[in-house]
């Protein structure tokens, strides 16, 4: 712990101490900033009509990131998925039943009001070249479930796993592939290939410094323009039934 004099002023009278635990890294902390600057962003844009949340991995932490985000958007008419940088794991089959889960009527309670049990808006997911693995799986099912188009630049190809063992004396290890998959064609898919967006965007050095997000500009500009030609929106809730 560190212990800070602080004061409004550059004088010792009148100043306090305040007690410090500071932290080992400043790394996730510039993540969430990062995430909440691209929802806050998205939000105001659309006038809240469109969500974001994004995915850093399909492991743990990713799925609860998931879950933090998902459900208190689940109402928007649009939602932007972003699976850029993703590092992949094993949950992406998890998230993917919740956005396939389609909502076709809608709950009605007395003492409050209940949430969609599925999303009915427009979505888009955003891959670019470093989202590998579990982050390949996860685009590439997103279109194959017909969820919405991809935007981006090609993932990174790497689907094959491993499990790190058998380990060594000197305490490094061996990785043998183990793991990869097929389609229903018998042929194999994504390995060393990747998955293509439907709509290639770049983000180019240049604009990225001067704090534009130009993939993410493009999926807020496509959905935007989908909502207005199809409105996904929640009817109300009717007036009670009348008794007969």
């Amino acid at each position: 712990k560190i212990t800070l004099t602080v004061n409004n002023r550059p004088d010792m009278t009148g100043a306090r101490e305040v007690t410090v635990k500071p932290i080992a890294e400043e790394e996730i902390l510039r993540y969430y900033n990062w995430v909440e600057d691209r929802r806050r962003y998205v939000d105001s844009v659309s006038g809240g009509k469109i969500g974001y949340l994004h995915i850093p991995d399909m492991d743990t932490f990713g799925l609860v990131r998931f879950m933090k985000m998902f459900y208190h958007q689940i109402r928007k008419e649009g939602l932007i998925i972003d699976v850029r940088y993703n590092g992949g794991g094993f949950v992406s089959t998890l998230i993917l039943q919740r956005l396939r889960q389609e909502l076709r009527a809608m709950g009605a309670s007395r003492n409050f009001k209940e949430a969609p049990r599925g999303i009915y808006a427009h979505m888009i997911t955003l891959t670019n070249e470093f989202s590998c693995s579990d982050g390949d799986y996860f685009p590439y099912f997103f279109r194959e479930y017909k969820l919405g188009p991809l935007m981006g630049k090609r993932t990174w190809g790497g689907v094959v796993g491993i499990r790190g063992f058998p380990s060594l004396l000197d305490g490094g290890y061996c990785t043998v592939p183990e793991f990869s998959i097929y389609d229903l064609k018998g042929n194999w898919i994504m390995e060393n290939v990747g998955v293509v967006p439907d709509m290639e965007v770049e983000n180019l050095p240049e604009r990225l410094v001067a704090g534009y997000d130009d993939q993410l500009l493009q999926a807020l500009e496509y959905l935007n323009k989908k909502i207005k030609e199809e409105p996904h929106i929640l009817p109300p809730r009717p007036a009670p039934p009348t008794p007969r």
